[in-house]
C-alpha cells in the first residue's frame, strides 16, 4: 500500500480534512480518460455476469434492485481501482486510527427504475466496514438521468451527490444514505474499507 503514488487528482489533505469535518469527501476528474474508457469496457463486458443485488448474509430484498459483480483478480483494470483505495486506505488509518486492512468491492449496475433505499453500509458496527466509496465510471450523464447518492452528513445535514463521470464519492460507512431511482443506465464501483473494529 505504502508503494503506490496516488494520482494528482486525488487531493489527500483536502480528502482527510472533508472526512473529518463532514464524513464525507468527493474526488473529481479521478482517473485519465483512458483508464476510465478501459475501466467502462471492462464493466459493460461482463455486465452478462452480473446478479440481483442482496443485503446482509446474502438475503434478496426489495429495500435494492441494482445488479452487482464481485471483483476478483482477473478482473484487472478495477484492480488498479482498489490499489489507490489501499493507498488512501494508509493515510485514512494515519489520520483517523481506523485500522482498515482490506478493500472489498463490485461492479454496481443502476438500469431505469433502478434504486437502493436508505440505509446504513455498517449498521450497529458489526461487519467492519469503516469507509465506503462510489466510483462512477459510465462516459456520460446527465442530471436528469437521477441515479444520486443523497446521504446524511456526520452534522445531520442532507447532501445530493451527482453521479458525475469518473466522480469518486467517499464517506462513513455509519452514515445513513441512499441511491435515488435512476432513469438511464448508471455504472459505478462500490467498495468498502474494511478494519476488524469500529471506532468513529
Amino acid at each position: 500500500m505504502d508503494g503506490i503514488l496516488l494520482p494528482k487528482s486525488w487531493n489527500v489533505d483536502l480528502i482527510l480534512n472533508d472526512l473529518d469535518q463532514h464524513g464525507f469527501a468527493m474526488i473529481d476528474d479521478a482517473y485519465t480518460a483512458e483508464y476510465v474508457h478501459t475501466l467502462s469496457e471492462e464493466c459493460i463486458s461482463h455486465l452478462n455476469q452480473f446478479r440481483d443485488a442482496a443485503i446482509q448474509n446474502g438475503v434478496v430484498s426489495n429495500i435494492r434492485s441494482d445488479h452487482i459483480l464481485w471483483l476478483n483478480e482477473e478482473l484487472n483494470i478495477a484492480q488498479q481501482h482498489i490499489q489507490y483505495l489501499n493507498a488512501l486506505s494508509a493515510h485514512l488509518n494515519q489520520a483517523f486510527f481506523l485500522g482498515i486492512q482490506e478493500a472489498e468491492a463490485h461492479f454496481a449496475c443502476y438500469n431505469a427504475g433502478e434504486f437502493y433505499a436508505l440505509h446504513r453500509d455498517n449498521p450497529q458496527g458489526k461487519n467492519g466496514r469503516m469507509i465506503s466509496t462510489v466510483y462512477y465510471l459510465h462516459e456520460d450523464w446527465q442530471s436528469d438521468w437521477g441515479g444520486q447518492l443523497r446521504l446524511q452528513d456526520k452534522n445531520g445535514e442532507w447532501h445530493i451527490i451527482e453521479p458525475k463521470p469518473n466522480r469518486i464519492a467517499i464517506f462513513q460507512s455509519d452514515l445513513l444514505h441512499e441511491v435515488l431511482q435512476a432513469k438511464h443506465q448508471r455504472l459505478s464501483i462500490t467498495a468498502w474499507l474494511r478494519s476488524g473494529n469500529s471506532i468513529w
